[in-house]
């Protein structure tokens, strides 16, 4: 068995208050939720408008497979127009 972790820096443009954040990662999570079956939490930044950090698991029987799992839901997160991916790190467990 392999858990793959990712977590995701992103900064949120034009974004004025918490409730446009909020909304803003709703729809994402519920995509990426819906799309690749993983888990996904808001883990850091609650507190700023413009910052979030989004933690991504994966369970799967080989690496291969959940680095793949992985890199659909970055490459997802990168063509969304309203975050701005700053940063990322992933890690097998």
């Amino acid at each position: 068995m392999v858990v793959g972790v990712c977590t995701l820096d992103l900064h949120l443009p034009g974004v004025d208050s918490l409730k446009g954040k909020r909304q803003i990662l709703l729809s994402l999570k519920e995509r990426i939720q819906r799309k690749f079956n993983v888990s996904i939490a808001e883990v850091d930044g609650q507190d700023l408008w413009q910052r979030a950090v989004l933690g991504v698991a994966c369970v799967a029987n080989e690496q291969r497979h959940t680095n793949q799992v992985l890199d659909s839901v970055l490459n997802l997160v990168r063509a969304n127009p309203s975050v701005e991916l700053v940063r990322q790190h992933m890690e097998f467990l």
